[in-house]
């Protein structure tokens, strides 16, 4: 596989599990590189992420490099900030251009298969279907039959909710083809809980990698029937229910935004979030009462987990940049569902998935 807009490999990875093999990866942060390689290397059976090339630069200026690899797929996120949700959804957003350049890429190389991931919105807003068509007639014109899913990350192991769209399309491809694209795998859920419960204590992990800001009452609290909506505090971060999946990690933590944990409750299960509880109760009735000790922001080993990736990683670069680069991956075990998918459409046997052990 060539991937574009690889960033620090979550897609890559959770292709190269079920057994795709990289042969370049390219994206524009040079500061995603040594990640790249320590997240490829944690599902590898040998160091594979320092066999092949990884470009820094703007990769559209020159597909002249990624010629004559027709026997190989393209698979890429381009920068999804313009139809996000998230975001200003801007139709004249710059990065929102990306999109046609990843198809202009795989007109260059026509690759045996592609795969491009992008935000659900891309895929499910009325704004963006014009955009949406004319990337697919592209993709017809170069000879590509297409299928265009929508998968929730929590369905596949990962403990958050995160739905992302993926366009698939296969050189030459049927209609059996396609459906193979459209068939579901077995659905596997973990919860929050679970996820942290893999990821060192946090008491041992390193300030460096612990976010910084403090959790400080809101002027005007926010208040939602359930204790962990809302906005308690000053910021967007909340409450994770340990024994729910989280909401989509985003690539602005590192700061008030920076979902909390109740130390107390992740150690003692049977505590059941009471202090939680008890803090939102007072807040309905106008109450201010003390925030606890136990309770603090999520760190970057732990938003990595629950992004799906593995508890092998060292996270060296520092922590805003690393939140950063987290936020903005694809979940590993959500791309090795789309790479069995892709496999099996391509008559391949998919190998056994290293994302696996992180769902089971």
């Amino acid at each position: 596989m060539i991937s574009l807009y690889s960033g620090i490999g979550g897609l890559d990875s959770g292709f190269a599990s079920v057994g795709f093999e990289p042969l370049m990866a390219n994206d524009i942060d040079a500061k995603a590189e040594s990640t790249y390689r320590a997240v490829l290397d944690s599902v590898a059976e040998k160091k594979a992420a320092d066999e092949h090339r990884y470009m820094v630069g703007d990769i559209s200026e020159d597909f002249a490099e990624l010629a004559a690899n027709e026997d190989a797929i393209v698979v890429g996120g381009p920068p999804c900030q313009g139809f996000s949700r998230a975001g200003r959804m801007d139709p004249n957003d710059e990065r929102s251009r990306h999109v046609r350049r990843f198809m202009e890429a795989v007109a260059a190389v026509r690759p045996r298969a592609f795969v491009m991931e992008n935000v659900a919105a891309l895929a499910t807003n009325e704004r963006w279907i014009p955009v949406l068509r004319a990337v697919r007639r592209s993709a017809q014109k170069s000879g590509y039959a297409t299928a265009l899913i929508v998968l929730d990350a929590a369905d596949y192991g990962v403990p958050q909710s995160r739905k992302r769209m993926f366009l698939m399309g296969i050189r030459d491809g049927n209609r059996r083809d396609l459906q193979k694209l459209r068939t579901n795998s077995p659905r596997c859920s973990i919860s929050v809980r679970k996820a942290l419960e893999e990821v060192q204590h946090f008491q041992d992990q390193p300030d460096s990698l612990k976010c910084a800001a403090k959790i400080t009452p809101a002027a005007r609290p926010v208040l939602r029937t359930s204790p962990f909506a809302g906005m308690p505090f000053n910021g967007q971060g909340r409450f994770l229910n340990l024994d729910s999946i989280a909401p989509t990690i985003s690539a602005s933590l590192g700061g008030n935004h920076t979902p909390i944990v109740d130390q107390a409750w992740l150690d003692s299960p049977q505590e059941g979030g009471a202090s939680i509880r008890r803090y939102m109760d007072a807040l309905r009735v106008g109450k201010m009462i003390p925030i606890e000790s136990s309770w603090r922001r999520l760190s970057v080993p732990e938003a990595a987990r629950l992004q799906g990736f593995s508890t092998e990683i060292d996270w060296v670069l520092p922590r805003s940049v690393a939140f950063r680069q987290i936020g903005n991956a694809v979940p590993p075990p959500l791309a090795a569902e789309v790479a069995k998918r892709l496999a099996r459409a391509l008559g391949a046997t998919p190998a056994t998935s290293k994302q696996g052990d992180i769902a089971a």
